[in-house]
């Protein structure tokens, strides 16, 4: 089976499962656990921040974010089909008890300084105001859109003449890099906090990272560990992300894959394709999407259905441009 549900779904290589064996260990919750250390620290280098901290997954660094940044009825702005709103379980209404209000971001999922003037609100004694502005790099929903550093920054900017922090739900923030060839620094230059994940693309079994300025994450510390998050020998799962950091590297080949996947789908009658900036490829198929979908899988290919008439392929490290070829191949004889 060639899985191109998520990128979500990469394994392990033998190489991390024989760093998660060996790795020194300690109590993390007492900050003693010098695997996670080294990888906080790490991260934290790599972004230009003056901290990060080692969280379980993507969708907890968002809402300790959120938590650590805005106060409880505080309005949050956020691109409308961003991952924080649409894909966490409102998780913005439940842990930080915030109000969303949402921009649209057009077709590419760009939060603009107008968008963010228009729907800011300043607090007074009838009105919460604008709290946060969490912005996402690459953009999930619009296809793995790569949001240029001049974007960021303009958004950012904006925030910031008006008093609001600014939250990055970097997920796949190095493929946005990777797009664009530059450092993931640049692309969060302006942020207070950003997250990225380690689990995606980049091939850990385990782990996001949130980092910031070191007030933010002492904060940040507390409300994971008042989230669940706060682990113990959690070496054992930091020691695969600091390789899974090496993959940095060769996310341009997923890159690739997906557009060759994307000019071999775009060749079958039927459907619809979307040329990829990164490593997801939007499919509209001319069929009823679940009947497409499990006509792929009964053909060795495996695809999500993505919103109204949306399929979604992801191309990753567990890809080769061979079962690019034969997933085409496949899909192509449905």
């Amino acid at each position: 089976m060639i899985d191109l549900r998520s990128d979500t779904v990469t394994k392990p290589s033998q190489a991390m499962r024989a760093a998660m064996a060996d790795a020194a260990v300690g109590d993390d919750v007492h900050g003693e656990d010098p695997t996670v250390n080294e990888l906080e620290a790490t991260v934290a280098e790599l972004l230009e921040t003056e901290a990060a901290l080692f969280v379980p997954s993507g969708t907890m660094g968002n809402q300790i974010a959120a938590r650590v940044h805005a106060d409880r009825g505080d309005e949050v702005l956020v691109e409308r089909e961003s991952h924080i709103y649409k894909w966490e379980l409102g998780g913005l209404a439940q842990h930080a008890g915030l109000q969303v209000r949402t921009v649209d971001g057009g077709s590419r999922g760009v939060v603009t300084p107008e968008s963010i003037a228009e729907g800011y609100v300043e607090a007074d004694s009838h009105r919460a105001g604008t709290g946060l502005v969490c912005l996402e790099n690459t953009h999930n929903s619009k296809g793995g859109t790569a949001i240029s550093a001049d974007e960021m920054d303009a958004a950012a900017r904006a925030a910031h003449e008006r008093n609001v922090p600014v939250h990055v739900d970097g997920a796949r923030l190095f493929n946005a890099a990777a797009a664009l060839d530059v450092e993931a620094a640049r692309l969060v230059r302006e942020a207070d906090s950003v997250m990225c994940c380690l689990s995606k693309g980049l091939g850990a079994p385990v782990g996001s990272m949130l980092a910031g300025t070191e007030p933010f994450i002492e904060k940040a510390r507390r409300v994971r560990k008042l989230f669940g998050g706060g682990m113990r020998q959690a070496g054992v799962l930091a020691a695969p992300g600091l390789l899974a950091l090496e993959n940095r590297t060769r996310l341009a080949d997923d890159h690739e894959n997906a557009r060759a996947l994307a000019a071999g789908l775009a060749s079958i009658d039927g459907l619809s394709v979307a040329d990829p900036e990164t490593n997801i490829v939007m499919s509209e198929p001319a069929t009823p999407v679940e009947r497409f979908v499990d006509a792929c899988a009964a053909h060795g290919v495996n695809c999500g259905p993505f919103g109204e008439g949306r399929v979604r392929f992801c191309t990753h490290l567990g890809v080769s441009r061979e079962d690019v070829e034969t997933a085409v191949e496949a899909i192509a004889g449905i």
